[in-house]
């Protein structure tokens, strides 16, 4: 007899007896996988690991509670035409992370509580920096979103999660950033406008998105099954991005806080999945403002110092939605996303973003595994921002754009990509991506760009 019904027929009415239950189901299927997976060798396709299970020992340690794992990212961009210097060449940037995972009810029995330690290692270089974006103003987005946040080793996550009230109520603490429970969003597109939590790729001074970890307080409380909601407060250093400063756990340079607050619906229609995602985020911390002084004129203009306000805040929302599948197979068929930020037009260079996209796995009754993704995104310059770039270049009365010194005015960036994912083996996947910019870094002067990329996930 099926599980489930096992499940609906048995009379299992209370909260406890039906955790006893879907525990037993979970040893039951846990048991079946690991007897599955035992036999895994080293590179054998069908291991969700490249090294195998160590001769069942990795089985072993799972079981009891320990998981570990060594991911890396690589990606690789090439500017095929266009962009700030069209000098043809490519740039290659990739990440390891090496984590693990403790299950503290099976280890020392204490009930719904884990612990995750991770740490992580940045290398390389991003064709976006000098051959995409006019180096005197940057970029937004990222050809190689894995670039970034300064290329070293760092502490990622290292934090406590404890369960109350039948599950109902879900706390975590420790150093961990805002991206993971907040705004979240996958990373399997290469360019930055489609990877991660939106939030902080527009609001970066503020909201520390992976590597980057800080103190941080998550609680979560599910209202139902379907439906949650979540506030946060994370520490707001900015010395935590430093490259030296990987491994820091002091607060020292400590500015304020930034608590965001989220309502998340995770609805079945049809049996598809879907989530959606409402939320906003303040700042404590003071912020200058984009353009004006304290008497409201540009501060560019006046020689005076920018104004200063005592907050920031902004706001977002979230769709992803499957909308069909193959035959009765759940994990093939046609996913939907959206996401828009809006951001403080006194204090934030970008004032809205918003991007949508799909993605298909499964294409293929060959290729079940493989997956191909599409996603446009619009990054839209605050104008008071743009203003401050206009008064800066009038103020010291450079006018010429291939003048050094001209701070080029920036408006909206346009992003698209295009990418078909090779499920290799069950611990490596191939994406090769087309991405087209339009207006680099919201730069009209410079040409649009086309870029080829490649990104490779595997797990060791």
């Amino acid at each position: 007899m099926p599980y489930l019904q096992i499940f609906r027929d048995s009379a299992v009415s209370t909260p406890a007896a039906r955790r006893k239950t879907l525990n037993l189901i979970g040893g039951f299927t846990a048991l079946g996988l690991a007897n599955c997976v035992q036999a895994a060798a080293a590179f054998d396709s069908q291991s969700p690991w490249m090294l195998g299970d160590w001769n069942g020992t990795r089985t072993e340690l799972a079981q009891k509670g320990y998981d570990f794992k060594l991911d890396y990212t690589g990606e690789m961009g090439s500017n095929l035409h266009g962009g700030y210097d069209d000098d043809r060449t490519a740039r290659y940037s990739d990440q390891f992370g090496l984590g693990t995972h403790l299950d503290l009810q099976k280890i020392l029995g204490w009930d719904d509580a884990e612990f995750q330690l991770t740490i992580t290692k940045r290398s390389g270089n991003n064709i976006s920096n000098d051959r995409i974006n006019d180096p005197r103003v940057g970029g937004f987005t990222s050809a190689q979103e894995v670039w970034g946040r300064g290329q070293t080793t760092r502490l990622t996550q290292m934090w406590y999660q404890q369960k109350f009230l039948d599950q109902k109520l879900d706390i975590k603490a420790g150093r961990f950033g805002e991206g993971e429970d907040f705004n979240s969003f996958p990373c399997d597109f290469q360019n930055l406008a489609f990877c991660g939590s939106q939030v902080g790729n527009w609001a970066g001074g503020i909201w520390y998105n992976w590597p980057v970890s800080q103190w941080a307080l998550r609680v979560k409380y599910h209202l139902s099954p379907e439906v949650y909601a979540q506030i946060g407060a994370y520490e707001q250093n900015p010395s935590n991005l430093d490259k030296d400063n990987g491994f820091k756990l002091s607060g020292s340079g400590t500015q304020g806080s930034v608590v965001p607050v989220e309502l998340v619906w995770t609805p079945k229609f049809n049996g598809l999945p879907g989530e959606y995602r409402a939320g906003y985020y303040y700042s404590s911390a003071k912020a200058s403002d984009v353009y004006k002084d304290s008497n409201g004129q540009s501060a560019a203009l006046s020689g005076e110092a920018y104004r200063s306000s005592s907050s920031k805040h902004g706001v977002w929302l979230g769709i992803q939605q499957q909308v069909s599948s193959v035959a009765s197979d759940n994990s093939r068929g046609l996913s939907l996303f959206a996401n828009g930020t809006m951001h403080d037009k006194k204090t934030n260079a970008i004032d809205n973003y918003v991007q949508a996209g799909l993605v298909y796995k499964g294409l293929f009754d060959a290729r079940a595994k493989d997956d191909i993704g599409f996603a446009m995104a619009r990054v839209h310059v605050n104008p008071a921002y743009r203003k401050n770039a206009e008064a800066s270049n009038q103020a010291r009365a450079v006018f010429d754009y291939d003048n050094p010194a001209y701070l080029p005015p920036q408006d909206t960036e346009y992003s698209a990509e295009l990418y078909y994912g090779v499920h290799l083996t069950n611990w490596l996947t191939v994406r090769p991506n087309l991405q087209y910019i339009r207006h680099p870094g919201g730069v009209n002067e410079v040409d649009d760009a086309l870029i080829g990329g490649i990104k490779v996930q595997s797990s060791f």
